[in-house]
């Protein structure tokens, strides 16, 4: 059975709709002005959890830690964004009982004790709900940067969350194309030319020049022979190119502003 006190167990416990996909984080549970009765609860979804966003507590049930809701993801991520200021007014808990599909508003004809001193100045068919109080005192001051709160006041600020993420900035591919130019070389190059040679009949050479008839015809060739240039291209290997890379660090600075609450303390009585 759902009592008033376990239902405020349920704040910081991981709400899930009704197929059981994660919404986001139980926050604080809102009563009934005038009778008290658990009526909504905060949730808080986004990134970071930075959105709080009002869901009826209807047939929702506490298992294993988690609270299932009694409507879907894209239903509850869909409400009418309301502040969570610690009180709903009737407009607002109007325009959320119209977005869950609830009947049931216009049903209360004020005559209970919604109606107290707190609420004389408004409509009677004001539903003023706040957040439940857990510590069994008396509500004694109002946070507006919160709920209604005991006799303590909340100081909160923003804190700057940096990250990275990675994302693509270019491509470099290899290609390989065919350029001509110009080679020249100096290649020695050799080649025969005729000489004629004279030399007087000695005794050493008398015989051989007395060989054959005294006065005759005679012939004599010789074969001459000279070098040419020969290119032959070939394709050698020179190389292997491949593409590596490498990780550089560099640093960037962030600039944002933050916001932080600041206590003053202000009075028409002497301080000692």
């Amino acid at each position: 059975m759902r009592t008033i006190s376990n239902i405020q167990e349920w704040r910081g416990a991981k709400a899930v709709d009704t197929n059981g996909d994660k919404v986001g984080t139980i926050d604080e549970v809102y009563l009934d002005r005038g009778s008290q009765e658990p009526e909504w609860v905060t949730v808080s979804t986004g990134l970071f959890g930075t959105r709080t966003t009002f869901v009826p507590i209807g047939d929702a049930q506490l298992t294993d830690g988690e609270v299932r809701l009694s409507y879907t993801k894209d239903q509850i991520k869909d409400a009418p964004n309301v502040e969570a200021d610690g009180a709903l007014s009737s407009d607002e808990e109007q325009h959320l009982y119209e977005h869950y599909g609830r009947s049931d508003y216009g049903d209360w004809d004020g005559s209970d004790a919604r109606n107290d001193d707190r609420a004389t100045d408004r409509d009677s068919r004001d539903r003023d709900l706040t957040v439940g109080d857990t510590t069994g005192r008396d509500t004694t001051g109002h946070d507006t940067s919160g709920p209604t709160t005991d006799d303590a006041m909340t100081r909160s600020e923003e804190e700057l969350r940096v990250g990275t993420t990675e994302r693509e900035s270019g491509r470099v591919r290899l290609q390989k194309y065919v350029v001509e130019e110009e080679v020249t070389q100096t290649v020695p190059v050799r080649r025969e030319e005729v000489r004629v040679e004279r030399e007087p009949i000695t005794d050493a050479n008398r015989g051989d020049a007395l060989d054959g008839p005294a006065i005759s015809e005679e012939e004599h060739e010789v074969v001459l022979h000279e070098e040419e240039v020969v290119a032959e291209k070939r394709a050698v290997p020179k190389e292997r190119i491949r593409l590596e890379k490498d990780v550089n660090t560099d640093e960037e600075t962030v600039s944002e502003t933050v916001r932080k609450e600041q206590v003053d303390v202000d009075g028409d009585r002497d301080r000692r």
